[in-house]
């Protein structure tokens, strides 16, 4: 199911300038608060207008500035989870669930009995959406849209509101529920973990620009721009100054890097992601200065503690170079910590370091 989205919109001093096309099922957009996600869904789905553009779900054209096409959001066949999840409260989840669906009466009534098995409703068809669950209010919303059987559902941050175990849970579900949904889904969120875990295809944004696009893995493995690698996670940014195709300078870090591939010209920053390194002590210092990305250092960073913080399941450190380095220590190494005491330098894996625009 192809999708291309190509607009544009001026709102107060936000300009959102986004193109992008897709034939995933499962998509994913992510960015901070403010960039412009929840306003390209809201595109899609009718609810705004663009300035300029071309809007297009399957062959089917729901926008075209220059052809005046705009079709009214009822007739664009898109199921929009709000991040809300929109309940009218005064109805009951069945009636709920048969808000806009169309046919006889006898239809009506079997499509719901459908959705509420579908959806693990049973017992819950009188109840108001106040007297529901987070998960259940989720389960009810999901079962309107899909009862009328929509050509793709945007999801707008539907997580964003639960707690870290309801939303885990919620996740899981929520695979579960679209796994024999054929249409495209696209999914907004500024979480990374949850757009890793749900989308095929990820979109990142920055103050409405696309920063990054391409296959989930890849963009994690390989952000390209300093901004997606921070919206993925990374913690650490050096700039760099790149002395040859295998040597580069991390000026913020005092650390000169040696590597067996090459290094892009475009690099202007070097990240590094804070669970990455790899703790050394003079005892096992061997003295080499490359890597051929099998966990051998390519540089070394002298471990000067800053402060640290202690998390139930890792340790933070917070290295002093001229700018402060983050090192998370998870679970698992906590131990040879330990034993070991501080180590006397981190290491960094060439295949690890991330070289940015």
């Amino acid at each position: 199911m192809a999708v291309t989205v190509e607009i544009k919109k001026k709102l107060d001093n936000f300009r959102l300038d986004i193109s992008f096309r897709s034939e995933a099922r499962r998509i994913g957009i992510l960015g901070a608060s403010g960039c412009g996600k929840s306003m390209t869904l809201k595109s899609i789905a009718g609810i705004e207008l663009p300035d300029e553009g071309h809007i297009e779900v399957e062959g089917r054209t729901f926008f075209d500035k220059e052809k005046k096409i705009n079709l009214k959001p009822q007739l664009r066949n898109v199921g929009y989870l709000f991040q809300n999840y929109a309940l009218f409260p005064t109805m009951t989840v069945e009636k709920n669930i048969t808000a806009g669906l169309k046919g006889s009466r006898q239809e009506k009534e079997a499509r719901v009995r459908e959705m509420v098995e579908k959806f693990r409703l049973q017992g819950l068809e009188k109840r108001l959406p106040g007297q529901l669950s987070g998960g259940q209010q989720q389960r009810a919303a999901l079962a309107r849209i899909m009862a009328y059987e929509p050509e793709m559902i945007l999801l707008d941050e539907p997580f964003s509101a639960l707690d870290m175990y309801l939303k885990d849970q919620l996740q899981r579900e929520l695979a579960e529920m679209l796994e024999d949904y054929g249409g495209t889904v696209i999914m907004v969120s500024h979480n990374r973990d949850e757009v890793y875990r749900f989308s095929e295809e990820l979109l990142v944004i920055d103050q409405g620009k696309i920063e990054a696009a391409g296959e989930t893995k890849e963009i994690f493995r390989n952000p390209v721009s300093r901004e997606a690698a921070r919206l993925t996670g990374c913690k650490n940014f050096s700039k760099a100054r790149r002395i040859d195709a295998h040597t580069a300078e991390a000026e913020d870090w005092g650390v000169t890097l040696t590597t067996r591939r090459e290094i892009p010209e475009y690099t202007e920053y070097i990240g590094y992601r804070a669970h990455d390194f790899i703790p050394v002590w003079n005892t096992e210092r061997t003295g080499k200065n490359r890597t051929d990305s099998d966990g051998s250092p390519c540089g070394m960073l002298p471990f000067e503690l800053e402060s640290r913080a202690e998390l139930p399941f890792e340790k933070n450190y917070y290295i002093k170079t001229k700018v402060t380095v983050c090192w998370f220590v998870q679970r698992e190494r906590m131990q040879e910590l330990e034993e070991k005491g501080m180590p006397d330098y981190l290491a960094f894996d060439e295949g690890k370091l991330l070289f940015l625009r």
